[in-house]
């Protein structure tokens, strides 16, 4: 064989230059043989006898040759390095001009040595894009995308996987292809060649490299994709080719109108009975598919539109199979049940809905099996549900009512910062204008004591930030004397007065209102820790500061005057020059302002 080829390679490079076509057919055939049986050694020797410089020159339409020559290519070209040889002979080229042959063998074989060529190889695809190929295949599939005969079909596969290998994971490339309309050509191909396997395949996996692009989601979104992958997937019974269909429909369903689109298509009812058949089995396939389904299913519920024609008023079927995950025993089904909750729970009406119709419940119960060495992201899950369900008005008492708090605080001992980061969201708006919640959370001397610690959780700032919040929520709601004395002896004061210089302007305003009241109501208990926090200090920065905002100033000067009440504190004041910064502000854009600055200003003109 080796010695065939070596008299072959030989051979070629005579006929190339005497151009008898029966010798050169016969070279191509011997060459096409070799390569069949071993395409490595093959190649190698094609690359070392300087074969491939000549083929450049046997690429020509009229030759009977072609096809072969563009074939030999193609197979060499499956070797990684042989790509750039190829490109480096100049055969990018006349192999693009061969794709305005009209011989259909001829723009096969070019369209798989292009393909092969631009195969993970930055220089095939930067030669092919230089030499205008891409264009010219988008053409084709344009125009050749209705002819249903299977000689097309070949042809129309091999030109989709030519422009897969030529884009893959290259953002520019596919923007491209965008841009030249690729997106609707190959909805339109999979809608007419859904019956074959091999075009389909490759049609989803072009559109599975397309979808991560973003500017690829309007173009998907006004073609009709979400019908055609709906009725390509209802007909599939295979894992593996579901498994493909899920890896496009995941990235299309980040888009909004695309979510819609794939409810409006029926993708929900599909995903429910997968998720009814697979919830049983053990098999590892079915697990993976359980989890897919179900993970699709709450990211369809994402957009307002989808989630709100899925809740149907709390009477839609998809949102009663949804609650039932909840109590189920299946883990998977239980976080995608209580994130699903979570998703409908955005907007009032469906969260006083639902807590009517006892979900708090069901949320409650699922929390309790998961006290103990419980699954992380079905705590975060349920506690998520919690808070977006306890934002309504009129959802607080009844919670309260119910005994979440008690369920959240079997939390605390977490040391898992996204359930610290829900629990806490849950607790505060639990007690946003709920007094009594508010005094007896707020005596709670282990929740707070807990606060006071993720309160330094630097490395966590949601959480470090939430547990400010809920420190300054505990003393705003319940104005309890209790409370700022449990908070003072658990070390909170540093803290609120640390949140006093948030970069976020509710979160200083929140701050500023709990020191109010904090003064107010127990300056002497809090006097030894306000000033070795500095907050005297604090105040004259944040008023001299012209970046703060008029209520933050509002709120400092109407803290400076409660503070005065204490000696020490008072001598810093007078230390400070106060009546400098104060006076500038009776001429403050905002009213208010101004008014509290004259107040300020005669109090602190009376008290020296």
């Amino acid at each position: 064989m080796a010695d065939n080829l070596s008299e072959t390679l030989k051979k070629l490079k005579i006929t190339t230059f005497d151009q008898t076509e029966d010798s050169l057919e016969g070279c191509l055939d011997c060459l096409l043989q070799a390569l069949a049986q071993n395409n490595m050694e093959t190649s190698e020797k094609i690359q070392g006898g300087g074969i491939l410089q000549l083929f450049a020159s046997l690429l020509i339409p009229q030759s009977t040759c072609t096809a072969r020559v563009a074939n030999v290519i193609a197979e060499v070209a499956k070797n990684e390095f042989m790509r750039t040889p190829c490109v480096d002979a100049g055969l990018i080229s006349p192999l693009v001009h061969l794709l305005s042959s009209k011989d259909q063998e001829v723009l096969l074989q070019t369209g798989r040595a292009l393909g092969n060529i631009c195969y993970d190889s930055h220089e095939g695809r930067s030669a092919v894009d230089q030499a205008g190929g891409a264009q010219i295949v988008v053409d084709h599939l344009k125009s050749l995308c209705s002819v249903a005969d299977p000689a097309n079909e070949k042809l129309l596969t091999v030109f989709c996987g030519m422009l897969m290998n030529y884009s893959n994971e290259n953002d520019s490339l596919q923007a491209q292809l965008i841009n030249m309309g690729v997106i609707p050509t190959l909805v339109k191909l999979l809608g007419i060649h859904y019956q074959n396997t091999a075009l389909t395949e490759m049609c989803l996996v072009a559109f599975g490299n397309l979808a991560e692009l973003e500017s690829s989601k309007e173009q998907f979104a006004s073609t009709n994709i979400a019908e055609e992958l709906v009725k390509l997937f209802k007909k599939q019974m295979e894992h593996d080719k579901r498994e493909m269909i899920f890896e496009v429909l995941a990235p299309l369903a980040e888009n909004d109108s695309i979510k819609l689109q794939l409810v409006e298509a029926g993708l929900v009812e599909c995903l429910l009975e997968i998720v009814q058949q697979k919830m049983e089995s053990e098999k590892e396939d079915d697990i993976a598919e359980l989890k897919t389904a179900s993970d699709l299913m709450v990211l369809l519920l994402l957009g307002d539109e989808s989630m709100q024609k899925l809740f149907e008023g709390g009477k839609g079927n998809v949102f009663q199979r949804v609650l039932s995950w909840i109590p189920s025993n299946n883990q998977q089904l239980q976080l995608a049940g209580a994130l699903a909750i979570a998703n409908f729970a955005r907007n009032d009406g469906n969260c006083i809905h639902m807590v009517d119709h006892g979900i708090v419940e069901k949320l409650m119960s699922l929390l309790d099996r998961h006290v103990e060495d419980g699954n992380v992201t079905v705590q975060h899950a349920a506690l998520s549900a919690l808070r977006n369900l306890a934002i309504p008005v009129v959802n607080k008492a009844k919670m309260l009512s119910a005994g979440v708090t008690g369920t959240v605080l079997k939390f605390l001992k977490s040391e898992m910062p996204p359930v610290q980061f829900k629990l806490l969201g849950t607790l505060r708006m639990l007690i946003d204008a709920q007094a009594e919640a508010a005094q007896q959370l707020g005596q709670n001397v282990k929740l707070v004591e807990r606060l006071v610690e993720w309160c330094d959780a630097k490395d966590h700032a949601g959480v470090m930030g939430e547990s400010n919040r809920l420190l300054s929520a505990l003393i705003r709601h319940s104005k309890s004397k209790d409370v700022i004395k449990t908070i003072v002896q658990s070390g909170g004061i540093k803290h609120l007065v640390t949140m006093a210089t948030s970069e976020h302007v509710i979160m200083q305003n929140e701050a500023l209102v709990a020191l109010a009241l904090i003064t107010a109501l127990e300056l002497g208990t809090a006097e030894k820790d306000l000033e070795s926090a500095k907050l005297v200090q604090i105040l004259h920065r944040l008023l001299a500061d012209e970046r703060s905002a008029p209520e933050i100033k509002y709120n400092s000067m109407v803290l400076i005057c409660a503070v005065m009440g204490s000696e020490s504190l008072y001598k810093e004041i007078q230390d400070l020059a106060f009546i400098d910064v104060v006076s500038k502000l009776r001429s403050h854009e905002n009213k208010s302002v101004a008014q509290q600055a004259s107040l300020t200003e005669q109090r602190l003109t009376v008290e020296s």
